[in-house]
């Protein structure tokens, strides 16, 4: 049997990771500015999220929903006590998809209607409802186009309120900062208007914080720059490390019914084990304000470079546009400079490192980028 050939890969092979670094099969170094995906938060094979793992599964990987896990109340403690929100609820799943696929559905159960807003060069996830709010018609297939979308431009409001005013929009889902969409940031004061008007039709607010959570902005999410709440906060990525989880945060105006929602493998115990630890080093190590600090740092040094059109970002989730397509100068850091970065589109470099990233790293990423760009 072959792979299915969707992913372009690099020809290369990383077997093994330590804090900010990569290893590849032949033992060269990278340093790690992306994350894979932005998932690696606490950096690779951090020893205490190690042994954490492998001491639950000695004793066991999973059992199903039908029993009591004390895990997952565990990790509803932990992470409603060090993101703000201890008075919500969870919902446990394995992926930022599938958070905000159970996130649309809540929507629709509680308004009785489908009609969703998204916004331009929105991601959110490639399941059946995730896809069809993305702003990507070439991943969304006939099977998915079941119900009407609105997609509208960031930090235009006065579309919002246009949209709101037919009566039939059950939620707005909006990414804290968009990921895919090249480190697109919503405006303070939209956020606030935009939940004000949600609130006065009765449309669920939907923060997609999927990328953009889990301290990866200098907050434990980017909305709370813009202090407010969000009906619906779905998250996956540096919730577990690169473990499989994602969560839906569901506020108190919610009414659990038997039934209504429903996951196989979601909060299974090694998956609740993973997340707790995560929480845990985030807590010990004071990550999210080593976020905002050194991604504060890396921005403005990276602001000091000629040949960047414009950087974009807050803490370690930033963007660098470029006049150019970026394809040659990506290339060029990691295979030259043995620096992994991410893309968006054909002009936008991503860097979303762990979270653990030091000043000193910074530096040594301003220096191969400067090799190349000089």
């Amino acid at each position: 049997m072959k792979l299915f050939d969707v992913y372009p890969l690099f020809d290369l092979e990383i077997v093994s990771g330590k804090g900010c670094y990569t290893y590849d099969s032949h033992g060269t170094e990278y340093l790690d500015l992306y994350g894979g995906h932005a998932v690696i938060s606490i950096g690779h094979s951090h020893p205490y999220y190690v042994n954490r793992i492998t001491e639950q599964a000695k004793k066991l990987v999973f059992y199903s929903n039908s029993v009591v896990n004390s895990l997952q109340q565990q990790l509803a403690d932990k992470l409603g006590a060090l993101s703000g929100y201890d008075d919500y609820s969870l919902f446990l799943i394995n992926s930022g998809a599938e958070a905000n696929e159970n996130a649309l559905k809540l929507a629709s159960f509680h308004t009785g209607k489908k009609k969703v807003i998204a916004f331009a060069h929105s991601f959110h996830g490639r399941t059946s409802a995730a896809v069809k709010v993305t702003d990507n018609p070439r991943i969304v297939a006939p099977i998915n186009d079941t119900f009407e979308v609105a997609f509208l431009p960031l930090n235009d409001m006065a579309r919002v309120e246009q949209e709101l005013a037919g009566g039939d929009v059950c939620a707005v889902i909006i990414e804290g900062i968009q990921g895919v969409g090249g480190i697109q940031i919503p405006e303070v004061q939209f956020l606030q208007e935009l939940r004000e008007a949600c609130s006065r039709h009765h449309v669920v607010l939907i923060l997609d914080e999927v990328q953009s959570g889990y301290g990866r902005t200098g907050k434990f999410f980017a909305h709370q720059y813009a202090g407010i709440r969000p009906d619906l906060i779905t998250v996956a990525k540096g919730m577990g490390n690169g473990f499989p989880i994602g969560g839906v945060l569901i506020s108190p105006q919610f009414t659990p019914v038997y039934g209504m929602l429903g996951t196989t493998f979601g909060g299974n115990h090694l998956a609740c084990t993973a997340a707790c630890a995560v929480l845990d080093v985030m807590r010990d190590e004071h990550l999210v304000d080593n976020a905002a600090r050194v991604g504060q740092y890396l921005i403005d040094r990276l602001r000091e470079i000629p040949q960047i059109k414009e950087v974009r970002g807050k803490g370690l989730m930033i963007g660098l546009e470029f006049d150019q397509p970026v394809k040659e100068l990506r290339n060029r850091l990691l295979f030259e400079q043995h620096v992994f970065t991410g893309a968006s589109g054909t002009h936008v470099i991503r860097l979303l490192p762990p979270l653990s990233l030091s000043q000193e790293q910074a530096d040594c990423f301003i220096g191969k980028l400067k090799n190349i760009l000089s």
